[in-house]
């Protein structure tokens, strides 16, 4: 395990410093003070560990879309968190974003947010027959959200996290920002 975690912080370190499309697996292998061949027994490619490291970064700062999303009360903190964590590494997810990028970890990424919006759109579900079913909404939600992120991270200046979250969630309830039940960050 140890080495998996070598690897994801080498990649981490180097993609914050290059463009991803640049980074050699020998790079990472040696930036990870291990061999090319160590590398391949831990991973297949340099997208699989990159997601993991991304995933890893974000649950040390707690900013994780595992747990349930509560939409009671405005935007959930876990929202404003998780946009937080890209907001404080968005260097590495423009290059992810933008241009080629790394395929895992967007795919990835639109599979975390889509579980979460899925657990919402079960939720509302109990509450209200939906028309359309829940996975369509979840993947209709997770690829919306996915391209407000994008689009955030594209701005030539980048608002706080705390606008894209009041973005995000005025597409996610359909209310214009400044609307009562959108304005909490």
């Amino acid at each position: 395990m140890r080495t998996r975690q070598r690897l994801q912080a080498a990649l981490f370190e180097l993609a914050n410093e290059q463009d991803f499309d640049l980074i050699a697996i020998s790079d990472i292998a040696e930036r990870a003070g291990v061999n090319r061949s160590t590398f391949y027994q831990h991973y297949a490619d340099k997208d699989t560990v990159l997601a993991d490291a991304l995933d890893r970064v974000a649950a040390h700062a707690g900013a994780s879309l595992d747990a349930p999303l509560d939409p009671s009360d405005g935007p959930p903190e876990a929202l404003l968190k998780f946009l937080q964590h890209i907001e404080a590494n968005a260097g590495i997810y423009r290059r992810i974003f933008v241009g080629s990028g790394s395929g895992a970890a967007l795919a990835r990424l639109r599979g975390h947010i889509h579980t979460a919006i899925e657990d919402l759109a079960r939720h509302a579900q109990r509450d209200n027959a939906l028309a359309t079913p829940v996975d369509v909404v979840a993947a209709g939600v997770a690829g919306s959200i996915v391209g407000v992120i994008g689009a955030w991270l594209g701005r030539e200046v980048m608002p706080p996290a705390a606008q894209a979250t009041q973005w995000i969630w005025s597409i996610i309830m359909g209310v214009p920002v400044g609307e009562p039940g959108c304005t909490r960050t």
